[in-house]
């Protein structure tokens, strides 16, 4: 922003003091209405009729409109503007105590487009909150348009981002909480021998479930035999096993119990069962070797803080062939080959020969959903996307079809390999080429390596029974308060870790206030932690009801 252009400061007829903006040319500009500026921003407020939690302002002028929100909502406010200089002249002509003094007030000057984005990710919690509104200042953000314009694009950005995943804790949050807090007491002290004894072998082959994978079987099997430590996602295990070709690990990564399937008919008994925290409890019992790893739910990463650490697995690219090349990164492979990693649909198949979805229909088919139906419906489910304007891919693109999701799943998969030390190939097959950019190698080293820490001597039930304390420990909503201002550390990270569960809580009951949906979070979230408790310690019961009638 130019230094010609600052402000002058005049009274309005309601005898507050408006800022006018001094342009270029030196003519003035005012921000607000010079009858009544308060009025005008509660009008503005008050217009909003959708439930919102979290407001975004473009330009502080007089901070008339986000004072009117801190007054007539319990919303966040952030307020983004630019010019340090004009900021301070602001500051010094007008008060500005109650906006700064109130914590759920932030004020961002100057700031880069990564900043945006990370607050609003930080501090935006769609379970909470509800709906996110940005309000632009007009008569201040047409003096800079191009700064404005970016910090816009930043906040779309956070907001398709958090829209996203609150999406998927809508659907899974309550799931993920259920299995995560039954799966404590199937895990033992030695869950990370896995990961250490994994140290000395260099080579890995990942084997995903596309259609390709059909025809690379057979280098596959030379692989094997020149020592290639073989990861299998959980989909293409069967494929592998009908085909002679035993896995060294298996990825399971899905908390629905439909991944069940992936695993009939095949014995896993003696091959390490690699499985997220949130998997369900039934599949522990899958293999004499199940490994449980965190993927980062808030849940887990507060198990792994304060009861027994695990090794993180970056689950990130939102499907298990990622996970798999995370579980090799992690381990510390320099040689990574990619098997059936096709992402696309080829020749209307969706999956290769032998896993789970033709024998998965075939039971289910009857003379109204036949087996062809039903695999059209399962291939046609979602839109396929037109092919990229891309030299390096192949050109006989009609023999493979993209949705949304597999393109964003090749996306991320080709992002990560280009940020590995490792080698990673990816044997060519008839789908989407997976496009490997890795940078320069000259000296090999494990970014991955996995900390020694000190496991809790408590047992999985006492820690449970801690948590469920510090659970009802939490204190109630005041109204007009910002919630996650009043915790302390310990209390803000409690409460974390029922966000996503909250969020599917908010899906269930949509007309659930804040102050209400926290106190359900509390109630039900206990609830399940004493079913649990109470499957193996019934003598637990007295508490858990006097608990659950203090909550009540």
């Amino acid at each position: 922003m130019s230094e010609k252009i600052r402000y002058i400061f005049t009274k309005a007829r309601s005898g507050e003091t408006v800022p006018a903006i001094v342009l270029p040319s030196g003519e003035t500009k005012n921000l607000h209405s010079m009858i009544d500026p308060k009025r005008e921003a509660h009008r503005l407020v008050s217009a909003i009729t959708e439930d919102i939690g979290f407001f975004i302002f473009l330009g502080l002028g007089g901070g008339f409109a986000p004072q009117a929100a801190l007054e007539t909502t319990n919303a966040r406010i952030i307020v983004i503007d630019f010019d340090k200089d004009g900021i301070q002249d602001l500051l010094a002509s007008g008060n500005y105590t109650r906006l700064l003094n109130n914590d759920r007030f932030s004020l961002l000057i100057d700031p880069s487009c990564e900043v945006i984005k990370n607050i609003i990710l930080e501090n935006y919690k769609p379970a909470l909150m509800g709906g996110i509104k940005t309000i632009p200042l007009r008569s201040r953000t047409e003096q800079n348009t191009e700064e404005f314009e970016k910090a816009f694009g930043a906040i779309q950005e956070a907001i398709e981002i958090t829209g996203s995943d609150y999406s998927v804790q809508a659907y899974f949050g309550i799931r993920w909480f259920s299995n995560i807090i039954r799966n404590i007491k199937n895990i033992n002290k030695n869950n990370n021998v896995f990961f250490e004894n994994k140290k000395q072998i260099r080579d890995a082959a990942i084997i995903a479930a596309g259609p390709s994978l059909d025809h690379q079987l057979t280098s596959l099997k030379d692989a094997k035999e020149k020592g290639f430590f073989i990861i299998s996602s959980d989909t293409a295990l069967p494929a592998l096993l009908h085909n002679g070709i035993e896995a060294d690990a298996v990825v399971s990564i899905d908390c629905q119990h439909i991944s069940y399937y992936h695993f009939l008919g095949c014995n896993l008994r003696c091959i390490p069962l690699i499985l997220d925290i949130a998997s369900p409890p039934s599949f522990t019992e899958l293999s004499h070797s199940p490994v449980f790893f965190s993927s980062g739910h808030p849940l887990s990463v507060y198990i792994c803080e304060y009861w027994r650490p695990f090794t993180r697995l970056d689950t990130s690219g939102g499907n298990v062939t990622y996970a798999c090349l995370s579980l090799a990164e992690t381990l510390g492979m320099r040689n990574i080959i990619l098997y059936g990693a096709d992402f696309s649909y080829i020749n209307s198949s969706s999956y290769a020969r032998g896993t789970y979805l033709n024998p998965y229909f075939s039971k289910r088919q009857n003379r109204l959903s036949p087996l062809e139906a039903q695999s059209s419906a399962f291939l046609y489910r979602n839109p396929f996307l037109l092919p990229e304007d891309n030299e390096e891919l192949t050109t006989d693109k009609s023999r493979y079809y993209e949705t949304s999701s597999l393109r964003f799943y090749r996306k991320k998969l080709e992002e990560k390999t280009s940020m590995m030390t490792a080698r990673v190939t990816c044997e060519r097959g008839s789908g989407a080429p997976v496009i490997i950019r890795s940078r320069e190698r000259i000296v090999y080293r494990n970014e991955n390596r996995i900390e020694e820490k000190s496991s809790s001597e408590i047992s999985g039930m006492e820690f449970l029974e801690q948590y469920r304390n510090d659970i009802a420990a939490l204190p109630g909503m005041k109204n007009n308060e910002y919630y996650l201002s009043v915790l302390n550390k310990k209390e803000s990270q409690i409460f974390t870790t029922l966000l996503p569960f909250a969020a599917a809580i908010k899906k269930q009951n949509t007309v659930l206030k804040q102050k209400d949906l926290i106190e359900e979070v509390k109630i039900q979230s206990i609830k399940k932690i004493e079913k649990v408790l109470n499957s193996v310690c019934p003598q637990s019961r007295l508490l858990c009801g006097q608990t659950l009638h203090f909550l009540a």
